[in-house]
């Protein structure tokens, strides 16, 4: 007989992915991002860490809070196989899933002291600000990099990074220590996979800001940066 177990968000993960377009489709493509990760009491207690600090690397697991589905749907449209390809929801890293369940692996780059507990930096991350996330498992690189794998359909779909250009005096208007994360995510093509239409402006929001970009010619450009209104 199996039973139901409610599991509860332990805390949650802040960075600038405001909105879902623009964020990474995978964890480790935009690693100048950094997020941190801010516990709900009793879990940010500073035992409950005790070792972490030795792994370069960590696991997170997630709620996919805003990819809510009632319905079970058994396939989905990869955005790796340009959106018009089928595949089965469980070989696929789809946000609709019976469960919701999310796990990506990122780097940590320190925990933090803070008046409220323990907090985690770590960088790399794809997940929505305002994530809960579920629970922190250490990377384990000597079981978690598994020689000789076979990744499937996804093997046979080339890396794609586009080139990131800024229209001139727009890198200025962006923080020095926001630039190389967004230069990451643009270079991931965060376009519709369907879409390629050289003269079409699109704009994703970016922590305070809202980003303008065109794509033409594997060249991505960014015509402007503006910061939002409070």
């Amino acid at each position: 007989m199996v039973t139901e177990k409610q599991v509860k968000a332990i805390g949650y993960i802040e960075n600038d992915f405001k909105e879902k377009f623009g964020i990474p489709r995978q964890s480790g493509k935009a690693d100048g991002v950094v997020s941190r990760i801010h516990f709900y009491p009793p879990y940010g207690v500073e035992a409950a860490f005790k070792g972490l600090e030795g792994f370069s690397h960590i696991w997170l697991l997630f709620d996919f809070s805003a990819a809510k589905t009632t319905e079970f749907h058994a396939t989905v449209r990869p955005p790796r196989l340009g959106g018009n390809t089928r595949v089965g929801v469980f070989a696929s890293r789809s946000p609709f899933r019976p469960n919701g369940i999310g796990l990506s692996v990122v780097r940590l780059l320190d925990i933090e002291k803070t008046d409220e507990g323990i907090c985690l930096v770590v960088g790399g991350a794809d997940l929505l600000c305002g994530t809960p996330i579920l629970d922190i498992k250490p990377y384990l690189p000597h079981a978690d990099c598994i020689e000789g794998a076979v990744g499937g359909y996804a093997d046979g779909v080339a890396e794609k990074r586009l080139t990131v250009r800024f229209a001139e005096g727009v890198a200025e208007k962006l923080p020095a220590d926001k630039l190389a994360g967004l230069r990451d995510c643009l270079s991931e093509d965060p376009r519709p996979s369907y879409q390629d239409e050289p003269t079409r402006i699109y704009g994703m929001a970016f922590g305070k800001y809202n980003v303008q970009f065109r794509v033409e010619d594997e060249i991505l450009t960014v015509t402007d940066i503006t910061q939002k209104a409070n």
